[in-house]
């Protein structure tokens, strides 16, 4: 069994494969050949502001023959005014993290690897949103509203440039210094006319693409600076009142598998979650993000249909289309999992530790 961590995932893995392998997966999904369940969160109370999480999604493909559980586990606090909070996670202490992935051969049950979910994490977030563009946005799109300069905008920057000719980027986020070094390392690494912006309308004006990429947990994407023909992804933050009523497609990646023996189960919700000690006044300080539900007047599409060429998500140029992945994730860390590791191991990449240690003599 090998661990991989972020630097190998680095070394082997590619924006256009992380794409290439999210749309093999989500065919498998939509043709029966895949399965997967939403987020399922277990929360607990720390003390009077924090929160633990233990976070788990997971999936596999027939198919591949590939299945993976990805696992985080963070302590959570809210902070800033109405309006302006923003969410902060840590494990053991701020500025540390544990997400892992575990990887496992479908046809003989064996543990093949254990990765960091970080790089990962990133990577498949913006493959996602650059597949919603690829099929609603405008062919003609070349300059991108940026909300947010952190690891997300990152990787976003890099996955909408695999499926449009990026040439201007306007980027905005509360701290000027932040904002500014964004825009330096983006004009740096990828040759792009990078501006930073003073205020969030600015980062809209005038855009093709918007793209709320923040940690806020409030409205980031709003409608009153939205330009006809705008495609919107949104992975933090909101979409205001008046952008969801300007949206006129509202196209779906996909939806997580049904249980065969509990059908009412089926939730089209992003995840599900569990509260210990509901009561707690420390739920007070914390907001989790209601169900994404399209407005009356969108045309909601599921990338499955798109797939198949019985529908469009954009059918003019003037229309406002959003795409959101829907509650995919465990799709997501087999198929791009499976990548590093075999690269991995054709590099001869990772820490090997004896399989023997995972497996046992009693019946499970």
């Amino acid at each position: 069994m090998l661990v991989l961590d972020n630097k190998v995932t680095a070394e082997v893995l590619t924006m256009p494969d992380v794409v290439r392998a999210l749309e093999e997966s989500y065919r498998d999904l939509a043709y029966g050949e895949g399965v997967c369940r939403p987020r399922i969160d277990l929360n607990l109370p720390v003390d009077g502001t924090r929160v633990y999480r233990w976070g788990t999604m997971e999936g596999g493909s027939a198919r591949s023959g590939y299945v993976a559980l990805r696992m985080k586990s963070d302590v959570l606090t809210e902070t800033g005014p109405p309006g302006l909070r923003t969410q902060e996670k840590y494990c053991v202490r701020p500025g540390r993290f544990c997400g892992l992935v575990l990887l496992l051969d479908a046809r003989t049950g064996e543990p093949l690897a254990l990765l960091n979910d970080g790089l990962l994490q990133h990577l498949r977030v913006g493959a996602d949103s650059a597949i919603g563009v690829r099929f609603g946005a405008r062919e003609d799109a070349r300059v991108l509203g940026l909300l947010g300069s952190g690891g997300m905008a990152r990787s976003h920057v890099e996955a909408f440039r695999t499926v449009r000719p990026l040439e201007r980027v306007q980027v905005y986020s509360p701290t000027r210094s932040h904002r500014e070094r964004f825009a330096a390392e983006m004009r740096e690494l990828h040759g792009l006319d990078v501006v930073a912006v003073d205020e969030p309308e600015h980062a809209q004006r005038d855009a093709d693409i918007v793209a709320g990429c923040t940690d806020a947990v409030g409205d980031v994407v709003l409608g009153r600076h939205l330009s006809p023909g705008t495609h919107v992804t949104c992975i933090g933050g909101h979409p205001d009142a008046a952008a969801r009523e300007r949206f006129d497609v509202w196209l779906r990646l996909g939806s997580a598998s049904t249980p065969v023996s509990t059908p009412a189960w089926a939730t089209a919700d992003e995840y599900v979650s569990y509260r210990a000690r509901p009561d707690d006044p420390v739920w007070r300080h914390h907001h989790e993000r209601g169900p994404r539900r399209p407005p009356r007047g969108a045309r909601t599409v599921g990338l499955e249909a798109v797939l198949a060429g019985r529908e469009r998500a954009r059918d003019d140029e003037r229309q406002v289309t959003f795409s959101e992945r829907g509650n995919i994730q465990g799709a997501q860390f087999h198929a791009v999992a499976a990548v590093v590791y075999e690269r991995a191991r054709e590099r001869g990449l990772g820490h090997e530790i004896p399989r023997e240690w995972l497996l046992q003599d009693i019946r499970d």
